[in-house]
């Protein structure tokens, strides 16, 4: 039977949640950008390992509800926090500024995390989870490496595409360029600004008040969680990646969760990259950006589907199909 945590029982199971991540196994690995925190676990009887691929801003610290909750669903879960943000080391002094020099480092570390964190710990096979910003990270892991104990991927409101507005994509990306080209890549793009919290009421990301909150909460609590804008050069890399996955070759299934109400990226380059890819396909739910931490009716709709994904696997495996 499948278990879901919920919005209205979010305080009382509170303390099951932080033991579960208490007692996770934590650590940092080397990688050549640095440090990087990891935190995994395997419970008994698991089916299927979950490598949670986190998005922009994000922590591996900020989904303890969701690792807590896959667990009791006897799925293992890695997780990490990438280059320059989380707990994982900086990139530059300037701790605030959402920074990368090339979009492939992301993927980079994420294979550093699969070949020395991931598959010294597991051999079942391993889906992806990844949301925005780490979906992007995750199709470019792919096709990079073409790993073999990846069986399939599930991407929430992945960024194949960045709302630029109220830049037209093309005057985004000219900016950006040039910016770069006058050694102004470590600065923030034009519009951002360090570490900001938002009211609920005027956030882009979720209409849970309770999981917003608690998301806030826990980067008051650990002010070193807290990342700002993007740099001109952050930018220039990503909508560069943008452009280019529209063009790759993933050869394992992928599900795309798409958010209706989404202004954060953009569901047209979604859809186009559904298109083209034999393998994928793609279902649109009522929410905001981040499905997973949605209010209960369309957090627990994503999930049902990205469940079913997996034992849609499970059938393929045993039909041969």
């Amino acid at each position: 039977m499948t278990f879901y945590s919920t919005s209205q029982q979010l305080e009382q199971h509170l303390p099951d949640i932080d033991q579960h991540w208490q007692q996770a196994q934590k650590g940092f690995f080397n990688s050549p950008f640095g440090r990087l925190f990891y935190t995994y676990h395997i419970p008994a009887n698991a089916t299927h390992a979950v490598v949670l691929v986190n998005g922009r801003i994000e922590s591996a610290h900020k989904y303890r509800e969701l690792l807590w909750e896959l667990s009791q669903n006897r799925l293992a879960v890695f997780t990490f926090d990438h280059p320059g943000q989380g707990y994982s080391e900086r990139l530059l002094p300037d701790t605030q500024i959402g920074y990368v020099r090339r979009f492939e480092n992301y993927a980079e570390a994420l294979h550093c995390f699969m070949t020395d964190i991931v598959c010294k710990h597991t051999q079942l096979p391993i889906v992806l989870l990844a949301h925005s910003m780490g979906a992007a990270i995750s199709c470019d892991y792919l096709q990079l490496f073409q790993p073999k104990q990846v069986v399939a991927g599930y991407l929430s409101a992945p960024m194949l595409g960045i709302n630029t507005a109220p830049y037209p994509t093309w005057v985004a990306q000219a900016i950006a360029a040039t910016a770069c080209l006058l050694g102004l890549g470590k600065r923030y793009a034009i519009g951002q600004t360090q570490y900001l919290e938002k009211p609920f009421a005027d956030n882009d990301l979720t209409h849970c008040p309770e999981r917003y909150a608690l998301f806030r909460g826990l980067y008051n609590q650990y002010p070193e969680l807290q990342l700002g804008g993007v740099s001109f050069a952050w930018l220039n890399a990503a909508l560069r990646k943008c452009q280019a996955l529209q063009h790759v070759n993933i050869k394992v299934p992928l599900r795309i969760a798409s958010a209706e109400q989404d202004t954060v990226v953009d569901n047209l380059a979604q859809r186009q990259f559904a298109a083209k890819q034999p393998h994928t396909t793609i279902t649109s739910f009522a929410g905001k950006h981040e499905l997973l931490c949605e209010q209960d009716s369309t957090r627990k709709a994503v999930l049902d589907d990205f469940y079913a994904f997996i034992g849609s696997l499970e059938t393929a495996k045993e039909t041969g199909s």
